[in-house]
């Protein structure tokens, strides 16, 4: 058993409060979308390498890994573009950095947001589909974002937990 001096320092963000939304049903489903971005964004910053990149639980999930593929969701279901494969959407590339995947995860939500923003009807199409089919609403691209990111923000919590004792939003 490892001494009590050996365990990495329990780093502790303040948890942020749910968002204060607008009123109509757009800024609240953006609102609480953002809030979630946020979260999973600040689980990536600041951790160390190559932690990031490790497997943190048997089916090799990493914390740079769930930043790629929430990256990757974000462009297919609002900017329209195919993953092509999802399970690779998961796995880091050698030349891929904290702060490259980080800037590309942030980018990927600026072009989502002006998308979202520019819709003036969430039952339209979120997106051209990049496969065959019909897109889904806008709606719908937008609660499934919410649930999507929150699940994999919550496996970044244990993840980042795990590195290096970081905890909270």
């Amino acid at each position: 058993m490892a001494s009590k001096d050996s365990k990495p320092p329990r780093l502790r963000q303040k948890d942020q409060k749910p968002p204060s939304t607008g009123q109509d049903e757009r800024s609240t489903l953006l609102g609480f979308l953002d809030y979630l971005r946020d979260a999973i964004a600040a689980k990536l910053e600041g951790a160390p390498e190559p932690e990031a990149r490790t497997a943190g639980v048997p089916s090799g999930t990493t914390l740079l890994g769930l930043v790629k593929h929430v990256t990757a969701v974000e462009r297919f279901l609002f900017l329209g573009e195919d993953a092509k494969s999802w399970p690779k959407t998961f796995q880091p590339s050698a030349e891929d950095t904290l702060d490259g995947v980080l800037a590309g995860y942030r980018e990927a939500v600026r072009q989502a947001n002006e998308r979202i923003l520019a819709c003036t009807d969430l039952t339209l199409p979120a997106a051209d589909s990049p496969t065959r089919g019909s897109s889904p609403s806008m709606r719908w691209a937008l609660i499934h974002m919410i649930e999507e990111t929150g699940r994999h923000a919550g496996h970044a919590d244990i993840l980042r937990e795990q590195i290096d004792g970081a905890t909270g939003r």
